[in-house]
């Protein structure tokens, strides 16, 4: 499952650059760098209105393509662990140094106990 998510993403990723690709191509508000490929011109390879609308169309399916992805990826997301149980009721591997403290730390004495009370720890002049 850990592989579909990730190709998702990928998916995801390529159609939001190819979207902001697109946009930026097409000749309009805001998207001047369309001017500079020959979109606007007449004797381009689509026509004069053939261009626009594939660039339209193709922007509409790669939009549809990254909505798609995106509750893909929500679903993957929200889903619940498969295993019925805890982490702690796990059997898991125990190291043999972890079960007998370290000598060092055996050397070490405990601090001393402390008053619970704020005003003991309040600094005196």
């Amino acid at each position: 499952m850990n592989a579909m998510v990730n190709v998702i993403l990928a998916v995801q990723m390529l159609t939001a650059l190819g979207m902001i690709g697109l946009i930026l191509i097409q000749h309009g508000k805001g998207a001047d760098m369309g001017a500079a490929f020959g979109s606007g011109s007449s004797g381009s390879l689509f026509g004069a209105s053939g261009s626009a609308n594939f660039l339209s169309r193709t922007t509409g399916v790669l939009a549809t393509v990254f909505f798609v992805a995106t509750l893909a990826l929500a679903y993957f997301g929200n889903q619940r662990p498969t295993s019925a149980g805890s982490v702690l009721e796990t059997p898991a591997a125990v190291a043999p140094a972890a079960s007998a403290p370290a000598a060092s730390e055996a050397a070490v004495p405990a601090p001393a106990a402390e008053p619970a009370s704020g005003a003991a720890q309040i600094p005196t002049k």
